[in-house]
C-alpha cells in the first residue's frame, strides 16, 4: 500500500485519502455525488416573488409538494448531482398521515414562539468526506403526524415558553415509530448502492409504505432552457429499473429490489389546486401524494414516463421488532442481469463502511473514551452531511423569467438590490440545511476550522469561493446571507484561511502556500470595504451593526437608534484588531518567499497599533471603550449632541477583545529585514503609540506582543469571564454574564425603558425574528475564539502568568490550563456525566435514558447558559462540529 506524507511519521494511506487524491487531481470525480440536498426548500428568500418580502407567507410548507421550485429541491435523507440536475430521496407514508411524507416539517419563523423550528428527529450518523459511505437515520412516527396540534400550540405559547416539541405530543409513547436508515456506498464515482432499513420499533406491527425517488430539477419551464431530460420504465432489465436520460449527463438507471409499482409525473407545479388555473400537464408534483394518500389512480402517468419517478413500496403490517430491507442501486451502467442488486451488493457496502471507520482512526486519537469518539465522529459527519448545492441567480431573481410574469416593480427597490451581480451555483457548507439552508458567511468560516481536519481542500474552496468575483461585492463587501447580502458580519474570514492553512501544514506535512496568497489578495480588498465604509470618523474606531451577535445590545445595532448618533462598538473595533493582526501573520508567512509582502505587514502592523490607540483614547480626547472603573470594555453611545455614554452591559462585547492576540518572535522578524527595518523606525518615531507594544528579551532578540488587551487588563477581563457566577458556565462561557439576572441593565431614552436581561435559553425580544439569543447562551464559535486567545496570551506570557480559576476558588492555573479547562466544560455538553445523563438533552428523559435515542447526538446552534441544553437549530453541524477539534485538540 502506498504511503502518506506526514510531519512526524509515514503511515499507510486510507482508501479514502487516495479517492481524496484522485479528486484533488481530477482523475476522478468522486465528490460529483452527494448530500448535496436541501432539507428545506420552501420559505427560503429565493423562492420569494412577493412585492413585500414575505418569503414564508409566499411559499408555505403547505405548497411544497405542489409547487415546482424555482432554485433548488428538498427531500428527506437525499442526494443529488453536484449541479443538481438529478435527485435522489425517500418518501414514506404510514397510512394515517395526510400528506405523504417526501420532505421535514417545521413552523415558520412567524408560526414559532421561538421563530422558526424544524419538528421532527433525524440524524446524520456518518459521511466521509468523498460521501463513498454515507449513513442517515429518520425516526418516522406511526401515528397520524401532528401538523396542526404542532401550529396551533406553538402559536398560543408566548416568548416567555418553552417550545413545543414533537416529542411532546406523545406519537412516539410506547416506540410507535419506525428507524429508517439510509446507508450510500458508491461502488464507482457515479455508482451508488443504496440500502433503505425500516425497524418497526413499537409493541404491534405498523402499517409502512416506502417511496425511493428520483426526480430532476425543473430547469425548463422558466424560459431559459427548454431542454426536457426524460424517466422512463426500463423494460429490458430483469429487475425493476427507471432509466434516466438527462443532457448533461447522459443515460443512467435506478434500479430497485422487489417488484415495486414504479410511478411516474412530472416535475411541475399543480396550478389547478394552489391557484385555480389549468395545469400544462395532467401529471403534476403531487401526483404521488394523490395516488397513495388519496388513492387517485389518474394522477399518475400511465406510459410511464416523466420527470419524476418512485419505486413504490407497500410493505403492509411490518411486525413489531422487525425490520425491512431494501436495495436500490443508482448506476451508469446499463441493464444485464440481476445480480446488480446482489452478488458483491452487500459486501462493496461493508468495505465502504469499513474504509469510513479506516479514515476516521486517522483523525480521531484512539486514546479517549468510546464516548468522545463518537461525539466526535457524528460530528465531523453532520458537517459534511450539511453540504448543500445553493443556486442564486440575483439578477434573474429581481427581474423575473422569460416565461413567468414581471416581479413587482417594488422588488426593484427591494431586498438584496445592491446585489446584482450575485450569482451562486455551487455546493456549499450551510449552517444547518432545514433552519439555515442558506450560507452565512461568518457561520462558513467557523465551519472550515473543522472541515480541515478532514477535507482542507474542500474547506479551502469554501473560503475561496465567498471572495470569488460573482460572489464578493465589487466594493469589497462579503455577502452576509441571503436575507440581507448587506448585513455585516465579523471579519473572520482571514483567521479562518490561517487556521485552514496551519491544519493541513499540521496534518500532511505542509501548507498550501498558493492559496493563502491567493485568498490574502482579494482579503485586501475586503479590508479596505471595512476601513472605508465602517470607520465613520475616520478613527481606527468601528461600528458594523449586529455583526452576527443579533439580540446582544441594549439596541438593534443595524438599525437607526432611537437616541439618533452611532455606536462605537467594542465588538467591532475589536474585531478589526483581530483581522489586522491575521493579515499580519499571513503578510509574514508569504514574505518569507516573496519581500514584496514586507511592505504590506507593515501596513497592517501600524494599522493595529493605530487601533491599539483609538481603542485607549477616542480621537485624542481621552474617550475609551475600556472602563478603568469596572475593568471591561463597553460599547459607547455617541449622541449626536457630542455626548458619549457607556453602555455598560456585561457581555461578549466586552470579551471580543481578547480575540486580537499576537506575538512576534524574532526568528520571523529577523529573516524580513524590510519589515524589521520599518517596525522599528516605527517604534522610534510613534512613542506613545509604541506603547502598546510590549517587547521581552530573549537571547535570540527581542519578542513583540501586540494585544488589544494588556498583560495588566488580562487579569481584570479574566475576573468576570471565570466568575462563575458571571461568565462562566459549568458547560463553557456565557454571551452575558450571569450578572444581569438580578442586576438588569436598564437605559431610559424618551419616555422608554430599553432593557437587557440575563436569559439563559431562548430569547423574549423579537429582535432578528426571535430565533436566536446572545443575552446568556453558549455560542461555540466565539468560545472557540476566547480558547484559542487564551493559548495565544499563554505563549507571550508563559507558565507563570497565572490567574484565579474559577474566580473565588483559590486555585490558580496558567492560561494554557484555562483554555484546556473550557474545552472541556464545551465538551461535557455532549458526554454522558456520572449520572449517565447529556446535558444536550436537556429534561427530555426519552432523549436521556432510551437506548435507541441516546447515543444519537444533536449538535444545536446555542446551548443554556445554565444547563447546557441544547436551544436553536437542531442539526447545526457547522460551526457546532468544533467541538470535534477541541476533542482532537484536547484528547482526554
Amino acid at each position: 500500500m502506498a504511503k502518506a506524507r506526514t510531519s512526524k511519521q509515514t503511515r499507510p494511506v486510507t482508501q479514502e485519502e487516495l479517492r481524496l487524491q484522485a479528486d484533488r487531481a481530477r482523475k476522478a470525480n468522486w465528490k460529483r455525488w452527494g448530500p448535496y440536498l436541501s432539507e428545506r426548500q420552501w420559505g427560503t428568500v429565493r423562492e420569494d416573488y412577493s412585492a413585500d418580502g414575505t418569503a414564508w407567507e409566499y411559499f408555505p410548507h403547505d405548497h411544497a409538494r405542489s409547487r415546482a421550485y424555482r432554485w433548488g429541491e428538498d427531500g428527506i435523507g437525499g442526494i443529488s448531482d453536484r449541479h443538481q440536475y438529478t435527485c435522489f430521496a425517500l418518501a414514506l407514508w404510514n397510512g394515517k398521515d395526510p400528506i405523504l411524507k417526501e420532505r421535514f416539517f417545521g413552523l415558520t419563523g412567524n408560526e414559532g414562539n421561538h421563530g422558526e423550528d424544524v419538528k421532527e428527529y433525524y440524524y446524520y450518523l456518518d459521511s466521509t468526506p468523498t460521501h463513498s459511505y454515507m449513513k442517515f437515520l429518520y425516526k418516522y412516527p406511526q401515528q397520524e403526524f401532528p401538523y396542526a396540534k404542532l401550529v396551533e400550540e406553538n402559536r398560543r405559547r408566548g416568548k416567555h415558553d418553552l417550545e413545543y416539541e414533537l416529542i411532546d405530543t406523545g406519537v412516539f409513547d410506547e416506540d410507535r415509530y419506525f428507524d429508517v436508515f439510509v446507508e450510500y456506498a458508491k461502488a464507482g464515482t457515479d455508482d451508488i448502492l443504496i440500502r433503505i432499513e425500516a425497524l418497526n420499533r413499537g409493541p404491534e406491527p405498523a402499517q409502512l409504505h416506502l417511496l425511493p425517488t428520483v426526480w430532476f430539477r425543473n430547469t425548463w419551464s422558466w424560459g431559459l432552457d427548454e431542454r426536457k431530460p426524460r424517466l422512463r420504465r426500463e423494460a429490458s432489465a430483469e429487475v425493476a429499473a427507471i432509466k434516466l436520460d438527462h443532457y448533461y449527463y447522459g443515460p443512467r438507471w435506478l434500479y430497485c429490489e422487489g417488484t415495486p409499482n414504479l410511478l411516474f409525473t412530472e416535475n411541475e407545479t399543480n396550478s389547478q389546486r394552489l391557484f385555480n388555473a389549468e395545469n400544462s400537464s395532467p401529471y403534476v408534483k403531487d401526483a404521488f401524494h394523490d395516488f397513495i394518500v388519496h388513492g387517485v389512480k389518474t394522477a399518475v402517468n400511465p406510459n410511464d414516463q416523466g420527470t419524476k419517478a418512485g419505486a413504490h413500496y407497500h410493505l403492509g403490517l411490518v411486525p413489531a421488532g422487525k425490520a425491512v430491507e431494501l436495495r436500490l442501486r443508482l448506476s451508469p451502467a446499463a441493464p444485464s442481469s440481476a445480480s446488480i442488486l446482489n452478488g458483491t451488493f452487500d459486501r462493496q457496502i461493508a468495505e465502504r463502511r469499513e474504509e469510513a471507520a479506516e479514515f476516521y482512526r486517522t483523525i480521531v486519537p484512539e486514546n479517549i473514551s468510546a464516548d468522545r469518539q463518537n461525539v466526535m465522529r457524528q460530528a465531523l459527519g453532520g458537517l459534511l452531511w450539511n453540504k448543500q448545492y445553493y443556486a442564486y441567480d440575483l439578477n434573474r431573481w429581481i427581474h423575473g423569467d422569460p416565461a413567468g410574469p414581471p416581479p413587482p416593480r417594488r422588488r426593484l427597490k427591494g431586498r438584496n438590490k445592491e446585489w446584482h451581480h450575485l450569482y451562486n451555483s455551487d455546493v456549499i457548507s450551510m449552517p444547518d440545511k432545514w433552519e439555515y439552508p442558506w450560507y452565512a458567511a461568518w457561520d462558513l468560516a467557523f465551519h472550515c476550522i473543522a472541515l480541515a481536519l478532514v477535507d482542507a481542500d474542500f474547506a479551502k474552496e469554501q473560503l475561496l469561493l465567498m471572495t470569488r468575483e460573482w460572489y464578493m461585492h465589487p466594493n469589497g463587501q462579503l455577502p452576509a446571507y441571503e436575507w440581507a447580502f448587506g448585513d455585516v458580519n465579523p471579519p473572520v474570514h482571514a483567521w479562518s484561511a490561517w487556521r485552514v492553512y496551519k491544519v493541513e501544514q499540521k496534518r500532511h506535512g505542509a501548507g498550501d502556500r498558493p492559496f493563502l496568497e491567493r485568498i490574502f489578495q482579494k482579503l485586501l480588498l475586503n479590508f479596505t470595504w471595512w476601513v472605508n465604509r465602517k470607520d465613520a470618523e475616520g478613527r481606527n474606531v468601528f461600528q458594523g451593526g449586529f455583526l452576527g451577535l443579533d439580540n446582544i445590545g441594549v439596541f438593534d445595532r443595524s438599525a437607526p437608534l432611537p437616541t439618533g448618533g452611532h455606536i462605537e462598538q467594542s465588538d467591532a473595533t475589536s474585531w478589526m484588531g483581530m483581522y489586522c493582526l491575521n493579515m499580519l501573520t499571513i503578510a509574514l508567512e508569504l514574505a518569507k518567499e516573496n519581500s514584496v509582502y514586507e511592505d504590506v505587514a507593515s501596513k497592517f502592523f501600524e494599522h493595529f497599533v493605530y487601533i491599539c490607540e483609538a481603542m485607549n483614547n477616542i480621537g485624542g480626547e481621552s474617550i475609551e471603550l475600556w472602563d478603568n472603573s469596572d475593568g471591561f470594555y463597553y460599547d459607547v453611545l455617541h449622541l449626536s449632541d457630542g455626548r458619549r455614554l457607556p453602555l455598560r452591559v456585561r457581555s461578549m462585547v466586552g470579551l471580543i477583545p481578547l480575540f486580537a492576540v499576537e506575538t512576534l518572535d524574532p526568528e520571523v522578524v529577523d529573516r524580513l529585514p524590510g519589515f524589521k527595518r520599518r517596525m522599528q523606525w516605527f517604534i522610534e518615531n510613534r512613542p506613545r503609540l509604541s506603547e502598546h507594544i510590549e517587547i521581552e528579551a530573549t537571547d535570540n532578540g527581542p519578542r513583540r506582543f501586540l494585544s488589544l488587551v494588556s498583560r495588566q487588563r488580562l487579569k481584570r477581563v479574566l475576573h468576570y469571564m471565570l466568575d462563575e457566577q458571571e461568565f462562566l458556565s459549568p458547560y463553557g462561557v456565557r454571551a452575558l454574564s450571569r450578572y444581569h439576572l438580578d442586576h438588569p441593565y436598564v437605559l431610559p431614552v424618551n419616555g422608554m425603558n430599553y432593557r437587557v436581561d440575563y436569559e439563559p435559553a431562548e430569547s423574549s425580544t423579537e429582535l432578528f425574528g426571535g430565533n436566536s439569543n446572545w443575552r446568556g447562551p453558549i455560542w461555540f464559535p466565539v468560545n472557540y475564539l476566547l480558547i484559542e486567545s487564551l493559548q495565544k496570551f499563554h505563549f507571550f506570557l508563559g507558565d507563570n502568568y497565572k490567574v484565579e480559576y474559577p474566580t473565588g476558588s483559590g486555585t490558580n492555573l496558567n492560561l494554557w490550563e484555562i483554555a484546556g479547562e473550557i474545552s472541556q466544560r464545551l465538551t461535557r455538553i455532549f458526554l454522558l456525566d456520572d449520572r449517565g445523563r447529556r446535558p444536550v438533552f436537556g429534561g427530555t428523559e426519552k432523549f436521556q435514558q432510551d437506548q435507541n435515542w441516546r447515543e444519537l447526538i444533536p449538535f444545536h446552534e446555542y446551548f443554556h447558559g445554565d444547563n447546557g441544553a441544547g436551544i436553536g437549530a437542531s442539526h447545526q453541524t457547522g460551526w457546532t462540529a468544533l467541538v470535534a477539534k477541541l476533542i482532537q485538540q484536547y484528547g482526554r
